[in-house]
Parts: C-alpha cells; sequence; structure tokens
C-alpha cells in the first residue's frame, strides 16, 4: 500500500488501467481442503476482531482508533484474501471474501474524521483495491509486492471459475454507493478557509485520484458511472 503519485507521475487510476505486462507465468496449484479451512478460519477471526475493534473506535481501548490503523488492519486482510490461487475449487471463494471485505471497508471508512494526512494513505488503498478486483476480474494471481495481478498457469484440466452476474451487479453496486458515501464524507474535510473540499483536494493534488475512483474495475465490468449501471441491457456482453 503506496502513497498515489502526484499527477504529473501519472494518477493511481492510471496504474489500476494500464496493460498488463508480459510476464513469466507461475504454475498455482488449489488448497488442501484443510489448507482453506484454515485460512477461512483465520480470516473470519479478523473480520470479527476488526468489527469489534471498529464499533468500539472512540474507546482508548480500541486498536483501531484512527483511519490509518484501520487501513493497515483491512490491508493485511486484503492480502491474504488475494493470495487464495486463482483455480477451482478456491476461485470462488477469493471472489466472496473480496466482496465481504470491500463491502465492510467502504461502509466502515465515513466512521471517522477525513483529514489530510491519511488521504493519501486511503487513496492507495483505494487504488489496491482497484487493481484487486482487476485482478479476480481476470482471474490472475496476486503481486504482494507490487500490488496488482499477474498471470498464472493452471494445472493441465483445472479452471477458474469467473465472477457470476450476480457477483459483478453486488461489486458495482458496492462501488458506485461506496464512491458516492466517499464524496459526502469529505465534505467533512476541513478545508482551511478555503471554501470547498474540492479545493483542498486540489491543492493537496489528489482531487483527480479521488473523481477517478474504482474506474478501472467499472471499466474491466464494462460499466462506468452512468444509466448503464441499472440498465440490464448495459451489462450485455460483460460477463
Amino acid at each position: 500500500m503506496k502513497p498515489p503519485t502526484s499527477p504529473s507521475q501519472g494518477s493511481t487510476t492510471s496504474e489500476a488501467e494500464e496493460t498488463r505486462a508480459p510476464t513469466t507465468q507461475r504454475l498455482v496449484h488449489p488448497l488442501s481442503p484443510i489448507q482453506e479451512r484454515k485460512l477461512v478460519d483465520f480470516l473470519e477471526e479478523r473480520f470479527l476482531e476488526v468489527t469489534r475493534n471498529y464499533k468500539k473506535r472512540s474507546d482508548p481501548s480500541s486498536t483501531l482508533t484512527t483511519l490509518q490503523a484501520y487501513l493497515e488492519a483491512t490491508h493485511h486482510m486484503l492480502s491474504l484474501i488475494l493470495q487464495i490461487p486463482p483455480v477451482d475449487p478456491n476461485a470462488p471463494l477469493r471472489t466472496s471474501l473480496l466482496l465481504r471485505l470491500t463491502g465492510e471497508v467502504l461502509q466502515a471508512i465515513p466512521g471517522y474524521t477525513p483529514d489530510t494526512e491519511t488521504l493519501p494513505l486511503l487513496l492507495a488503498w483505494l487504488n489496491d483495491l482497484d487493481n484487486a478486483w482487476l485482478a479476480v476480474i481476470r482471474s490472475q494471481g496476486w503481486d504482494t509486492e507490487e500490488c496488482r495481478g499477474v498471470d498464472v498457469e493452471l494445472p493441465q484440466g483445472a479452471r477458474c471459475s469467473p465472477m457470476s452476474q450476480t457477483e459483478r451487479t453486488r461489486l458495482r453496486s458496492l462501488l458506485i454507493s461506496g464512491s458516492d458515501s466517499l464524496e459526502e464524507w469529505l465534505e467533512g474535510l476541513s478545508t482551511a478557509g478555503e471554501g470547498s473540499f474540492e479545493v483542498t483536494l486540489q491543492r493537496l493534488g489528489l482531487e483527480q485520484s479521488f473523481n477517478e475512483l474504482f474506474a478501472g474495475t467499472l471499466a474491466e465490468m464494462g460499466s462506468l458511472r452512468g444509466s448503464e449501471v441499472n440498465d440490464p441491457s448495459g451489462m450485455i456482453g460483460t460477463c
């Protein structure tokens, strides 16, 4: 999770949308039933722990009293989920867990007070999430160092089940409603007499990045913000 680059260096969205560079594909194997069970149990405990501490975030005893702490805790979960191999029978598990994490994080962020110091870290987290969904949609593995998807080789006869129409619709809804909630949340940002949060974001070089949240994933699904989101005809050919 790295802070976003400045506009002169290219926006975080452009990184998410960049053409996949050719790399040496690595062979992936499915988890054993025991490995999958242990991973699910561990992640379930982490989900519960994060929820528990988020609910008491105003209490000094909570480990998630700040947005930075919350982002760091959930980014670790994001990395673990993405290490689930993109091969059946594990691929659907990766998708369902990432949908759960996406929904919980986007709902939780507005529970904290926005501040200019944490915004770059937040944008980096959301950019990683955008790249994560691109990897899942493309049935890719995950490069934990570069925080992006990488092509993989599946065992002979193996397959990776693509996201279902229901999952795509749910993801699209989560990303768009989450972006709307974040925009409302940013209205509470201290503007230091600058008049509006848009001016503050522009001064910080973050306005374009916020305006293009999840553009990579939405474009990959063939549906940018607009009427096609709720129009079934706009979903034709995207699955």
